[in-house]
């Protein structure tokens, strides 16, 4: 197990714990939570600092951490780097050990006979010949298709770079598995898979997520960051908030105990602290607020309170596909598609990856031109799109309240302010180029100016993927509260649930209402992935064959 006794642990001059005192047991699956800047990652940098890994190096303030010698630890970095290895090449290279002895076996020139035997008893023993399979099955699972198995690492996109380095991190045979955002490049049938694959892992899993049903569906223990202390809770997410707001009321009711008696004492103290015949007491009272165990009050737990401005003007439809078929180069990727967004339009859309829900987005914002059927968009429309794009062509050189103050003309800056506080840019970040802001912050920043415009559509492809919790919650009830048009792409379920009236499904070309909810997709989502799998299977062997064909052959000769 993992044990943490009384630890405290400084970073650049600043306590991030103190105190910390938990055990975390081989089995247990373990969401870490808390604010941004709390100390999530060091945690995860410390673990791999006391079991010889990682690139920075935390040291001990205090106290001591215990980690078996003989466990072996995976860690999803967050940066992949460009290499011509091929894709399947690299999410085997996760399992080091058979790796070693795979490369060792494909190059048998300085490997003596004797070497050669015990190589292949080594094989035997950690099941390698199947071990490709297992790779080519996590690859499937996070949405790769085995025509990109062999394609090299650095033709693939970030975000598929990050899907690979996932699954080079499954692949090792760790008894403790570190993942940091895992989800945030993954689509929701990739997720739902990761769910059922981190719920068959026999080690520990440490999670940080801010993917709400994710945690719910994975972990049964919650290990939360909070002024400076660390503290295990047993249950999933939801349990843990109820535990954790029933905690909170019960200090605020401590904290107002503790600040009418320190007024009491203070009162006596002040009356009497002069007279001869008081004094002794007064002093014993002195003593008494000494020794008070500093309490805090309850604190709002959300820095987040925007809303979205009720539309100026709105008709009916707003945007029109009509039999439209929709594509790149002539060729198209969705047939005779109708979709019509009205004032009362709370539109989710569903699909797996690669099924066209961008490139329909993309059709419904005027970004993609229809090749045949027709496009019509009313004249009372103003859009609001979100997506990676429109995050990544912010003014780099501006700040927060440049960028408003050029849509908002002569409002006052007090007001602009204001505005801006309610998606947590306050004091300095108010005045900080955007270049310098993390991907949540500039996802913040989007939101706001998209908020600041008062659209009557809002049209919005993955609005979470950089948002922590809170602010999660937060974009969740502006959107319920939004008097306008949603449609809306995303892999958080309590998204889609909270704000969605209606699902389309987008597959094999076509655009349906999907009868059923978020949860009966997941199940639809289950039955198509068991029967590509089924299609796949005797493809998937004949790779397996051939990349194992030379083992095997090596190994009859040596039995002959």
């Amino acid at each position: 197990m993992i044990e943490f006794k009384d630890v405290g642990v400084r970073r650049d001059g600043r306590e991030l714990f103190a105190g910390a005192s938990f055990q975390l047991h081989p089995g247990h699956k373990v969401g870490l939570t808390g604010n941004n800047g709390t100390g999530k990652s060091t945690l995860f940098a410390l673990l791999l600092t006391r079991m010889g890994r990682g690139d920075t190096e935390v040291t001990l303030d205090r106290g001591e951490v215990s980690i078996p010698d003989s466990w072996h630890v995976a860690h999803m970095a967050q940066e992949v780097g460009a290499t011509t290895q091929s894709a399947i090449d690299y999410v085997l290279s996760g399992d080091e050990q058979w790796y070693e002895i795979n490369a060792s076996l494909n190059d048998l020139s300085s490997v003596s006979d004797e070497q050669i035997g015990v190589l292949h008893q080594q094989f035997d023993e950690i099941d390698g010949y199947r071990t490709p399979t297992k790779a080519a099955q996590i690859m499937a699972g996070l949405g790769f298709n085995t025509s990109q198995h062999e394609l090299p690492v650095e033709g693939f996109s970030g975000g598929w770079r990050m899907r690979l380095n996932l699954a080079k991190t499954l692949m090792s045979r760790a008894d403790l598995m570190l993942l940091d955002e895992p989800t945030n490049h993954l689509d929701l049938d990739a997720i739902l898979w990761l769910e059922t694959w981190i719920n068959a892992f026999m080690g520990l899993v440490i999670v940080i997520s801010h993917d709400q049903a994710f945690l719910d569906a994975t972990v049964g223990h919650i290990l939360h960051v909070e002024q400076q202390k660390i503290t295990l809770y047993t249950g999933n997410y939801q349990q843990f908030i109820r535990t954790r707001h029933e905690r909170m009321a019960q200090q605020q009711q401590a904290f107002e105990k503790q600040e009418a008696t320190k007024a009491h004492l203070d009162d006596f103290i002040r009356r009497f602290r002069a007279k001869a015949s008081k004094a002794k007491q007064a002093q014993s009272r002195i003593k008494q607020l000494e020794r008070m165990a500093e309490l805090s009050p309850m604190m709002a737990d959300n820095p987040f309170s925007f809303r979205f401005y009720e539309p100026a003007n709105m008709s009916s439809p707003l945007i029109e596909l009509t039999k439209a078929d929709i594509g790149y180069s002539d060729t198209p990727l969705l047939y005779n598609a109708n979709v019509q967004v009205t004032p009362d339009t709370r539109l989710g859309l569903l699909g797996m990856n690669g099924a066209g829900k961008s490139t329909l987005i993309k059709a419904l914002v005027g970004e993609l031109g229809v090749l045949t059927g027709t496009y019509r968009v009313s004249d009372t429309l103003k859009l609001g799109y979100f997506n990676q794009h429109q995050m990544d062509i912010l003014d780099a050189k501006a700040t927060p309240i440049e960028m408003l103050r050029r849509l908002a003309g002569k409002t006052s800056d007090a007001m602009l302010r204001s505005f801006l506080g309610s998606f947590d840019f306050r004091g300095e970040r108010i005045d900080t180029p955007s270049e310098l802001f993390s991907g949540g912050e500039r996802a913040r920043l989007t939101l706001a100016l998209i908020v600041w415009q008062r659209p009557n559509v809002l049209v919005l492809d993955e609005p979470t993927n950089h948002l922590d919790l809170q602010m999660r919650q937060a974009l969740t009830i502006a959107l319920q509260g939004f008097e306008g048009a949603v449609v809306l792409v995303s892999h958080d379920r309590e998204l889609i649930a909270n704000v969605c009236d209606e699902l389309f499904l987008v597959h094999d070309g076509q655009i349906e209402e999907f009868d059923g909810d978020i949860s009966d997709y997941g199940k639809w989502l289950a039955e198509k992935r068991k029967q590509e799998n089924s299609s796949d299977k005797s493809t998937s062997k004949k790779k397996v064959k051939k990349r194992v064909r030379n083992l095997f052959h090596v190994k009859q000769i040596m039995v002959k």
